[in-house]
């Protein structure tokens, strides 16, 4: 048996549609016929008619034939409604069986054609064998699947020349499968009982259009070329119709009709839409069709009078005719309702706005809003500019009417989201779930007390809106997520490198510094965790979620926003003496640092019941520090920098709140490190001012106090 893949042909999609009209379907200017073939657009004749070269048509003057330059076969027919092209001399392939040799093949070449954009119809196509004891097939050229084919066997030669059918004696076809790209040809010599070739075989090989008679007779002689037409699918575009959409200059849909994609392939078809007809493709689009033109087109014939109107018709009853005796009357009497009906939406308006006032002004009281004016009014100046009363219908604007897409997180206290400023601002607005109007008081004296909050690390407080039925809290926008995703949601592993992760942990301990010594009021924040950790394009860090529709006293030392916390971060201290203070805040800090290092989160069912600070702390005590540090921080780091910030991530998840370090004392190591870990060239420098960290001086055992044993109770 011999087999051989004889060629590889086309790829490329299309489907279906256009529009008949009477109006040009060319561009105007160009030319619209070659001979009795009309030439629309996409396809053009010359230059600036075409859509691109894959539509470009050749037309002889002298003979009106039309030719695809791409293609090179003759055109005499082009659709716009059902996107075909039909090919009237398309090559049938054939081949030479030499008997005295065996079984060898000679195979005609085909010439290469160009069908980027065109695609063999499977509805308008078949695909033929004219031959004797043969079986061809065609397979997919890249799955190998079988595609389609057929057998041609032959009793007698006089049999074959005297039969026109094709149902498989000396001639067979058979259908085309859908989504028809490209393929490999292969043929099988069929082994018989008896011996029916003649001296000289020939198999011939082609695709023709559904229509066309085959006459098997007709093929004699491997020596000459035979031509049958062909139908080709044709599409635009090498992009799906949403992408398309995105860039003007790719999509080539006119008005009045509908893009659709081509079968999840790349090109689209545009399709007028119902009721309009002609070319989808001009920039002028389809035009409506006036079915009241002929009764074929309408269902008014008894109904009454058809009434054309864009994309459609109406019949109008043959009463209403009498309403034209009425007209004067009819006239003076709209007039007359018009001006009443503006003059009552006038009124309904003014009303409305005055009750839209009194309830804003009524919420605007109870969310605290005079209580804020009275405290901006007594200050000494301190007020920020950007803090700010925002209308209700900026930030309604802003969000678009706090749509859901624009939610960017969701927490127990409220929801935030992303908007616009008319200014082209951009900005996150949190709306608090629920406001108690007995602590508004406490409520407004903590926006008033952050809003003088100024640095870089702190996310900015711009203002609050307090005539919605919840306060409504504007920040600046951060733009790269939390600290959170980063080392923990990544699809793969994080990114953040041992040198960002330096930066980022100085930053994060400088902004908790100034909340603790150097801020006007002393602020606890009580709530550090990744997750409340922001990092803007450049991966600065940014401090945010102070818990502002919580209350805060204003006649205590220190100022504290009363979150609850989270499992995971919360100070042992806290739940033994219920008491509050700044070296919360430090050990909710080190748990931060032990992420830093490890990747790991603060609680995981995936790493036991115990929480991040136990596992970390008895890491260090066992000597296996650098077995739970993650890949990254082990192997860009250095062993002493890493030690260092061990060493103090340690200090801070001491179980006695007086034993861990301030922040201000946390924030100066922390800088320190960083810039010797930006700037390797002043390590010397560095270890004489710091300290430096041996691999003899690892073991942490010695350090660990008797606290840490004594209460391994403590799973966070």
């Amino acid at each position: 048996m011999l087999r051989l893949i004889i060629v590889s042909l086309f790829s490329i999609l299309f489907h279906s549609h256009e529009t008949a009209a009477a109006a040009s379907l060319a561009l105007d200017g160009c030319q619209e016929k070659c001979g009795e073939v009309q030439i629309p657009y996409p396809f053009g004749i010359k230059k600036g008619c075409y859509l691109d070269g894959q539509f470009e048509i050749m037309c002889n003057q002298s003979t009106n034939l039309v030719t695809l330059v791409n293609f090179k076969m003759n055109i005499d027919h082009i659709s716009i409604p059902d996107h075909h092209v039909r090919v009237s001399n398309f090559p049938v392939l054939n081949m030479t069986f030499n008997r005295s040799s065996g079984e060898s093949l000679r195979v005609r070449p085909t010439p290469e054609y160009d069908f980027r954009r065109f695609s063999l119809s499977h509805t308008r196509n078949k695909f033929v064998v004219v031959g004797c004891d043969l079986y061809a097939y065609v397979v997919h050229e890249k799955t190998k699947e079988f595609i389609t084919g057929c057998g041609s066997l032959c009793s007698r030669t006089d049999l074959v020349n005297s039969t026109a059918s094709c149902s498989g004696f000396g001639c067979c076809q058979s259908s085309l499968p859908k989504d028809f790209s490209t393929f490999t040809l292969w043929v099988n010599r069929i082994n018989t009982l008896k011996e029916s070739w003649p001296s000289n075989p020939c198999g011939f090989f082609f695709f023709a259009a559904t229509e066309v008679q085959i006459n098997h007779s007709s093929y004699y002689s491997c020596n000459q070329r035979y031509f049958v037409p062909v139908v080709f699918n044709w599409t635009v575009g090498n992009t799906s119709c949403s992408d398309a959409k995105k860039t003007n200059h790719e999509y080539h849909c006119g008005p009045n009709s509908n893009c659709y994609d081509n079968d999840g392939r790349l090109g689209y078809r545009c399709i007028c839409n119902p009721g309009y007809q002609g070319n989808p493709y001009l920039p002028k689009g389809c035009q409506d069709i006036d079915e009241c033109i002929d009764s074929k087109s309408n269902d008014c014939h008894e109904k009454g009078r058809c009434v054309n109107i864009p994309g459609s018709y109406y019949c109008q009853r043959s009463r209403d005719h009498i309403l034209a005796l009425f007209i004067p009357l009819g006239v003076g009497l709209a007039v007359g309702l018009l001006i009443l009906a503006a003059i009552s939406l006038w009124l309904y308006r003014k009303i409305k706005k005055m009750n839209e006032r009194k309830v804003k002004q009524k919420l605007f009281k109870r969310n605290g809003g005079l209580l804020l004016q009275q405290q901006i009014s007594s200050s000494t100046g301190n007020v920020l500019p950007q803090t700010k009363l925002f209308a209700i219908e900026e930030l309604e604007k802003a969000t678009d009417k706090f749509n859901k897409i624009r939610i960017i997180g969701k927490g127990g206290l409220g929801t935030v989201y992303k908007g616009m400023l008319s200014d082209g601002s951009i900005v996150a607005v949190k709306r608090s779930n629920v406001i108690d109007e007995s602590q508004v008081g406490q409520f407004i004296n903590e926006v008033f007390i952050l809003s003088h909050i100024n640095h870089r690390h702190i996310v900015k407080l711009l203002g609050c809106c307090l005539e919605a039925e919840v306060p409504l809290l504007v920040y600046e926008y951060v733009l790269n997520g939390t600290l959170s995703h980063h080392l923990h949601d990544e699809p793969n592993i994080s990114t953040i490198s041992w040198e960002n992760r330096v930066r980022i942990a100085a930053e994060i301990a400088g902004a908790l510094a100034y909340l603790h010594s150097f801020a006007s009021t002393a602020i606890f924040h009580r709530d550090i965790k990744s997750t409340n950790i922001l990092l803007d394009e450049n991966y600065r860090a940014v401090v945010s979620d102070f818990g502002l529709s919580r209350s805060v006293s204003i006649d205590k030392t220190h100022l504290t926003t009363l979150v609850g916390g989270t499992f995971g971060y919360l100070d042992p201290e806290y739940f033994q003496t219920g008491q509050l203070n700044d070296k919360s805040d430090v050990y909710a800090f080190g748990v931060v640092l032990a992420e830093l290092l490890t990747g790991q989160k603060a609680i995981s069912s995936k790493m036991s019941n115990e929480g991040l600070a136990l596992r970390f702390r008895l890491a260090l005590k066992e000597n296996r520090l650098f077995g739970i540090l993650e890949n990254l921080v082990a192997n860009e780091g250095h062993k002493e920098d890493v030690l260092a910030v061990a060493k103090l991530a340690r200090r801070c998840l001491k179980i006695k709140a007086r034993n861990r370090p301030g922040m201000k004392e946390v924030a100066s190591e922390l800088e320190m490190l960083r810039k010797k870990v930006e700037h390797p060239i002043l390590g010397d420098n560095f270890q004489d001012n710091y300290y430096s960290i041996t691999e003899s001086s690892y073991s942490f055992t010695n350090e660990i106090e008797a606290e840490d044993d004594q209460t391994t109770w403590w799973t966070n």
